[in-house]
């Protein structure tokens, strides 16, 4: 994570479900009360999705409960409203033509904060099926085993 940066939620299944091609910075739309329960560390992109409505770029499912500490008055919100996402037209115009093209889905990977700003972290996938699921995890294991005999390799001499 690059200096100055806070991350508030990681979508960790992201990159086991996805092959993940590129991955794109967006700012979000959030009300004050929103802002203020991502800045303790309340939020989950477990059901996040991202989507293209409009020729703008909206992500879907993204959780954030209501502040605690606000008037249910001033933070009464919905937690899992679409919420509109800041990219440039070109960004967006290149997005919706590689989906359309491709077949591949937004993906929420990474939800942060750069100096006081929230931003998402997109990445552009395609769905990986069960078996490639289970042959990443047999690769993910057989690298570790080769680290470890290596690092006892060291230790032994």
């Amino acid at each position: 994570m690059a200096e100055g940066q806070h991350a508030v939620a990681t979508n960790r299944r992201a990159r086991h479900d996805y092959d993940i091609e590129e991955t794109f910075e967006a700012g979000i739309v959030l009300t004050g009360a929103e802002v203020k329960s991502l800045r303790a560390g309340r939020a989950s992109l477990a059901d996040a999705f991202g989507r293209i409505r409009g020729g703008e770029v909206w992500v879907e499912g993204l959780h954030i409960p209501p502040y605690e500490h606000g008037s249910s008055q001033r933070s009464g919100y919905e937690s899992k409203r679409p919420r509109k996402l800041l990219m440039h037209r070109r960004e967006i115009d290149r997005l919706s033509g590689t989906i359309k093209e491709r077949g591949l889905a937004l993906v929420p990977m990474r939800l942060y904060f750069v100096r006081g700003m929230a931003k998402l972290q997109l990445g552009l996938g395609k769905g990986k099926r069960q078996y490639e699921k289970r042959q990443a995890i047999a690769e993910k294991e057989q690298r570790r085993e080769i680290e470890r005999a290596m690092g006892r390799r060291r230790r032994d001499r």
